[in-house]
């Protein structure tokens, strides 16, 4: 858990920590300590978000519950990708004329920007983001979060595997297929931020760094650069195409769903708690970002359907990004930047929303949950 910086100093999450080290008692039964030593307890009032002075290993008392009971939510949605039955998207695959090109395009093409995007996030949230964050209840999530990254990694190459893809081709597309490396070029710069082991929080620079940080990854890796690549194999599961690929598709997107309404509770608690970090010129500059990542998901909507497909052509997808652009700004307190959007896809609303009904390709619920929280109605 310590996380040492260069000649001696360390990062207030791991300053925390050592600080506890530090007052460990002397003697194996010296266990009657007093704040008269220099002890104290860890108070509701003595932790936040970042740059705590509290001690980080100390979960309770809660003070942000809302980032326990998400904890809880996700442990109760438990799933693995080998539970999802691929014989269907097997046949259909070999089948010649099972699929179109265009439709295979839009799978090979989906695989090759996942295959890695969950990989960074996951990276992102490991080496960089848990090590900033000073709050226990938060810190829980995000291990929750980091292994359901390991496990939609786990679901893509699952596909690739039982549909017998070339992995080296689509393995390697975050660097050979422009409209997925342009992408990822754009995340990238901001995980540096965070995994860089001189970056520290404590001075408005940095805060506001791991701030816009924050805020690219809840809103527009999480909340914007996936939605295209949902849309479409959800779109084929609902022509009773790729069935097993559409039913792990719908539990990735109830669990990214999930991790951007965190990422967005935690920017907005930073926010609350340092409002100095939300400057004129800070809400401009994620404006830009805003505009700029609705562009580069369009171009890759245009790259994945050239000639449409599904039912869905990329004119489409572009109201539809800037209606979910307008709802990440308005979650974050930001303007909207596209008056009059609107959602062309209503049914993908539904899947977010998480109702429980049947799955319309499966037996299984869209609520997916273990055995025993399962509620059925």
């Amino acid at each position: 858990m310590l996380s040492f910086e260069e000649e001696g100093k360390f990062t207030p999450a791991a300053g925390a920590a050592a600080a506890v080290l530090a007052r460990a008692p002397s003697a194996p039964h010296d266990n009657d300590r007093t704040e008269a030593d220099g002890y104290q307890r860890v108070r509701i009032d003595d932790k936040r978000i970042i740059n705590s002075k509290a001690d980080v290993n100390q979960l309770v008392p809660f003070k942000y519950k809302w980032a326990w009971e998400k904890y809880i939510a996700a442990c109760a949605n438990h799933w693995m990708p080998q539970e999802i039955n691929m014989s269907r998207d097997i046949a259909l695959w070999k089948d010649r004329n099972g699929l179109t090109e265009d439709e295979r395009r839009v799978v090979r093409r989906n695989l090759g920007f996942f295959v890695t995007a969950d990989s960074l996030a996951a990276n992102n949230i490991v080496l960089g983001t848990y090590r900033h964050i000073t709050a226990p209840e938060c810190r829980q999530y995000l291990l929750r979060q980091a292994f359901e990254e390991a496990i939609h990694t786990h679901a893509y190459q699952y596909i690739v595997e039982s549909l017998d893809l070339d992995e080296g081709e689509v393995f390697n597309a975050y660097h050979e297929i422009p409209s997925i490396r342009e992408k990822d070029e754009f995340l990238i710069p901001f995980i540096h931020t965070l995994t860089d082991p001189h970056f520290a929080t404590g001075t408005l620079e940095n805060d506001q760094k791991l701030l816009r940080s924050l805020i690219v990854f809840s809103c527009l890796m999480e909340g914007l650069f996936f939605y295209v690549g949902f849309a479409q194999i959800l779109a084929l599961g609902r022509q009773n195409k790729m069935t097993g690929a559409a039913e792990q598709y719908m539990y990735i997107l109830r669990d990214e769903s999930m991790h951007c309404n965190f990422g967005i509770d935690l920017v907005n608690q930073i926010k609350q708690e340092n409002p100095s970090l939300w400057t004129t010129q800070f809400r401009e500059e994620i404006q830009h970002l805003f505009r700029r990542a609705v562009e580069l998901e369009y171009r890759y909507a245009e790259d994945t359907m050239p000639r449409g497909v599904l039912g869905l052509n990329a004119p489409m997808f572009k109201e539809y990004l800037r209606y979910i652009a307008n709802r990440r700004c308005q979650q974050i307190g930001l303007d909207t930047l596209y008056p009059g959007a609107n959602n062309p896809f209503p049914w993908m609303s539904e899947m977010i929303d998480l109702k429980k009904e049947r799955n319309f390709f499966e037996t299984r619920v869209i609520e997916y949950q273990t055995g025993g929280a399962l509620n059925w109605e």
